[in-house]
Formats: C-alpha cells, structure tokens, sequence
C-alpha cells in the first residue's frame, strides 16, 4: 500500500501528469476564449442577441458581454485568452515531448500568466459583486486558469525557476511535496463555487 501511494505521489509530481494537467486546462480555456469571441461578435451586430449561453438573469453571457468590464483595453477580453492560451499549450506539448525551456524563459511565462490570473479573478469579481450576473463560458476561464496557474507554479518551484532565496526555495519545494498545493487548490475553488451557490441560490437553475 506505501509502495502504491508513493507511485502515486511520484507520477503527480512528473511532467506527465503536470504539464498533461496543464494542457487539458489551456485547452478548455482556449476553446471559451474562441466561444466568447464569437459571442461578442454578435452582440456587436446585435446587443439584443439571445446568446446561447444565456441561461436564465444569473447564467447570462449577454449581461457580461454587454457590460463595459467585457471590452477592459478596447477589445473582447475573449481575445486575450486567444493570444495566451496557445503559448501555453505549446508550452505543456513540447514539455510532454522532453523539451526543457530556459530558467529565464519559464519565470517569465509565471509572470505573465500571474497577471492574467489576477485578471480572471478581477472579472469574476466584477461579475459577482457589480454587474450581477455569472458567464458559464468565463466561469471555465476561470477555473481552467487556476488549473493553467497552479500547475505552472508547481513545475517552477519543483525545477528552480522563480529564483527564490534559498530558505523560500526549500519552504516552497517542501510546501508542494506535501501535496499541500493541491489541497489549496481544492477548497479554493470549491469556496469558489459555495460563494456562487450561497450568493444566487435557486436563480441558478430558475
């Protein structure tokens, strides 16, 4: 039993599982990204448009789309997702395929995908707390770029790349070898979706 859960814990901290995880999670979010582009495409042709992934007056994507939140730099926020979203894909296959990528390189890739966590979460924050309404295909942004995040933040601090002083070094290697990540990613998200619930209740499904 110890020699099967030490397997278990050694193939969670492989590439296979990590950079698989990560290419999954991209993926989910490249094709929301593609749907909310085409989405937005058609409010701008119409703002009246009944979007199919306007549920009910809480799932509603043409309530977000048509806030001013969904165009932040001028554009569908849908658009930055089609730009990032295939790097990491790349990133993940090429990973799976033995490739190692510069120290440089990967503590670059935590940067930018850190800012566009805290974008994501900034969205859902306007949507939760100001507009009133929750975009089912944002929501899997969402959640897929707290996959994406997570796992890359994993494979950093496991190979060295954030160039952390020592001590943080050893605290952070220890902190993901207990598999102390994942659990926070856990009951992170399923706060994430008690919030939601507790917030909307039964207008969820009305």
């Amino acid at each position: 039993m110890a020699d099967l859960l030490t397997r278990i814990r050694a193939f969670r901290h492989g590439n296979a599982w990590i950079f698989g995880t990560m290419l999954v999670s991209s993926c989910l979010s490249l094709i929301a990204s593609f749907v909310l582009s085409v989405e937005a495409l058609h409010l701008a042709a119409d703002p009246t448009a009944d979007l199919s992934c306007n549920i009910n007056a809480v799932l509603s994507c043409g309530t977000v789309g048509s806030s001013w939140q969904a165009q932040v730099l001028g554009f569908p926020n849908a658009y930055l997702g089609l730009m990032a979203e295939p790097v990491v894909i790349t990133i993940a296959v090429a990973s799976l395929g033995g490739v190692r990528f510069p120290r440089w390189f990967m503590f670059a890739a935590q940067v930018v995908y850190t800012i566009g966590l805290g974008f994501a979460y900034w969205l859902f924050q306007q949507s939760y707390f100001v507009i009133g309404a929750l975009c089912p295909w944002c929501l899997l942004v969402t959640l897929s770029t707290t996959l994406v995040f997570a796992t890359l933040t994993h494979v950093n601090i496991r190979d060295g790349n954030l160039f952390l002083p020592p001590r943080a070094q050893a605290a952070a290697v220890r902190f993901i070898e207990a598999d102390l990540d994942a659990i926070l990613v856990t009951i992170w998200v399923l706060v994430l979706a008690l919030a939601v619930v507790l917030k909307y209740g039964p207008a969820l499904f009305g």
